[in-house]
């Protein structure tokens, strides 16, 4: 919204947020707008003040476009500095002025609009959003918007469901894409989300992935050999498909994850210190750069320090699956990590202020929501959290 054209498209935005309707890349763009300029703030604070518009609307018909735009900008105080502006704004005005009359009549008390100083600097959740990149180097943007065939690969469909997700399946011309493509010449894809992204994939052997925010995971389109071997960064939840011939191995920075058919999760994040193997069913064994291997069983968790692995016989597998279920799950959980996970769902960087105590939280949220509504979970302890646009300032 740079031009005065776009005005046009903001009156649209503020008629939007009066009836509680805007989606969440018009909630971007309206909050880019107040961002911009202070004198854009304090117009929006006068354009959604419901007393005066309401006192205008009892002088005035929103046909009579001329006294309407004359009324607004006379209780305003915003200044026409040229015809464009005059018109562009006097658009808004109109715009808004129909929006308050359904707004008034539609709306209980009940649901009147948050603060201003909470609306326009809070921050959404991530989305289903990721990146992927074919064996040429070209790339692909996902969104769950999409649907159909976005590309093909050595007798391989690469397709985006309905639900999306991307899945990898065999033409009519082979069931068996293995045996047709020599190994040396199989092409590697990487599915990749941005912090505020997760995606799913359903991999050639028909293995179901989903992985969370601000990370990737790299797999053959066509697994051949004695072994399915992708390789993780990041977080990623694993369905396996059986087949006792092939094992499955997931490598990550620090270790390599050996399954025949399971479901796990593996959190690998490099500033998280550790990495978490949790088994949910089946058996897995995790084996470390520096040749330590251990077996977990479900409901077991392995911690690989890099020094060692140890393994935690009663995991909490509802909070290490919780960002797959769409939830965060706190439990005893220091506010360091859980301002990490904040960090990557919501696509935000994170400044302490004072001295920051070792506090720990039990909640449970869903994952779904602006991130002030994490911070009433936290704000418990005393601490003060400020949204500085895509920077979250935590005050002792």
């Amino acid at each position: 919204m740079n031009n005065y054209d776009s005005y046009f498209d903001l009156g649209q935005l503020i008629a939007k947020y009066m009836r509680n309707e805007l989606g969440e890349q018009e909630k971007l763009q309206l909050d880019q707008w107040l961002q911009a300029d202070a004198r854009n703030q304090e117009l929006f604070k006068k354009l959604t003040d419901e007393h005066l518009l309401n006192n205008e609307l009892e002088t005035f018909s929103a046909t009579d476009k001329a006294k309407a735009w004359h009324n607004i900008t006379k209780s305003t105080g915003f200044k026409r500095k040229s015809n464009k502006l005059r018109w562009v704004g006097y658009a808004a005005a109109v715009l808004l002025l129909a929006a308050l009359t359904i707004t008034l009549n539609k709306r209980q008390t009940a649901e009147q609009p948050q603060n201003l100083a909470n609306q326009h600097k809070d921050i959404p959740p991530g989305t289903n959003k990721a990146i992927l990149t074919l064996a040429d180097g070209s790339t692909i943007v996902l969104d769950s918007a999409k649907h159909g065939q976005i590309a093909s690969q050595q007798n391989v469909v690469i397709k985006e469901d309905e639900n999306g997700k991307v899945v990898y399946e065999a033409t009519h011309e082979t069931q068996d894409p293995a045996r047709s493509a020599p190994a040396e010449t199989i092409a590697m894809n990487m599915l990749a989300t941005p912090r505020g992204g997760q995606y799913q994939v359903v991999l050639p052997d028909g293995t179901k992935v989903w992985l969370n925010a601000a990370s990737s995971l790299k797999y053959p389109t066509v697994f051949t050999g004695n072994e399915r071997r992708v390789e993780l960064t990041g977080e990623a939840y694993f369905e396996v498909s059986k087949n006792p011939s092939k094992p499955f191995n997931v490598k990550t920075a620090s270790q390599t994850v050996t399954v025949l058919g399971t479901h796990f999760n593996i959190n690998s994040y490099a500033d998280e210190g550790a990495t978490k193997t949790t088994l949910l069913e089946g058996s897995v064994r995790v084996t470390g750069n520096s040749g330590q291997s251990v077996k977990i069983k479900p409901g077991e968790q392995a911690v690989n320090t890099l020094s060692n692995i140890n393994i935690n016989e009663n995991a909490n597998i509802d909070e290490a699956v919780a960002w797959k279920n769409g939830k965060f799950v706190f439990s005893n959980t220091d506010l360091q990590t859980i301002m990490r996970q904040l960090s990557r769902w919501y696509d935000v960087d994170v400044e302490y202020q004072g001295k920051t105590a070792q506090k720990h939280y039990m909640g449970r949220i869903s994952r779904n929501v602006p991130v002030s509504q994490i911070f009433e979970i936290l704000k418990t302890s005393g601490l003060n959290f400020t949204i500085n646009g895509r920077k979250i300032i935590v005050k002792s």
